[in-house]
């Protein structure tokens, strides 16, 4: 009786888990991308556009975090910065100039932290140089590096992608190229990737995958 009961309960729970993958709605549970852009073949692509400068960004970065150690293996992620204001393109300029000198993954944290934790000013190129020294990075390499061809194309691409996936604030999620997570959501920033589980889900059935 109890092995039945057991049986009946994840019956129960993998129906209620599936209705709820079926029940998302465009124009409520997440914004339709027109055109899908396009993305990695055979993976489940999920963007976060985000901001140095943003305060939502930076409470959002310790949950994120974790999740994204949880993520399966066909899913892969990336992070465009966006550009809202004019102020906010040498963080954007920033995080392309890490990632090429290798010192994205020491260094991501500490900028949320040096502008909203001890409100250090990095609008200028001047501002994010003296603060990467100050984090042990070569100046005239850093300068070299933020001013070369390869960000500043970089730093372009993402304004193009920040317009075509038509991002209206941020941290904003996009799933497969298609999905966009809406301005509000409910349940904070766990019901946020709760969501994003879910349209991974979605996606890949699209995709003709488990």
């Amino acid at each position: 009786m109890l092995k039945k009961l057991l049986v009946l309960s994840g019956l129960l729970l993998a129906f209620v888990s599936g209705g709820a993958h079926a029940q998302l709605q465009a124009g409520r549970d997440y914004d339709l991308i027109n055109p899908p852009q396009p993305t990695v073949k055979g993976k489940v692509e999920v963007i976060e556009f985000f901001s140095y400068m943003c305060p939502h960004c930076d409470a959002f970065e310790p949950i994120l975090e974790p999740w994204l150690k949880t993520l399966p293996k066909d899913v892969v992620f990336r992070r465009v910065p966006v550009i809202f204001r004019p102020q906010w393109e040498a963080t954007a300029r920033l995080y392309y100039t890490l990632e090429a000198m290798g010192e994205l993954n020491r260094l991501h944290g500490a900028v949320f932290t040096a502008i909203h934790r001890q409100y250090q000013d990095l609008t200028t190129e001047a501002g994010v140089t003296n603060w990467a020294v100050k984090n042990g990075l070569d100046r005239k390499k850093f300068v070299a590096t933020y001013e070369s061809f390869t960000v500043q194309s970089k730093t372009q691409g993402a304004k193009q992608m920040q317009a075509a996936y038509g991002i209206p604030g941020v941290p904003a999620l996009v799933v497969a190229g298609k999905y966009r997570t809406p301005d509000e959501f409910p349940g904070g920033f766990t019901g946020l990737l709760k969501l994003v589980d879910q349209l991974i889900v979605k996606a890949r059935a699209e995709q003709g995958r488990k």
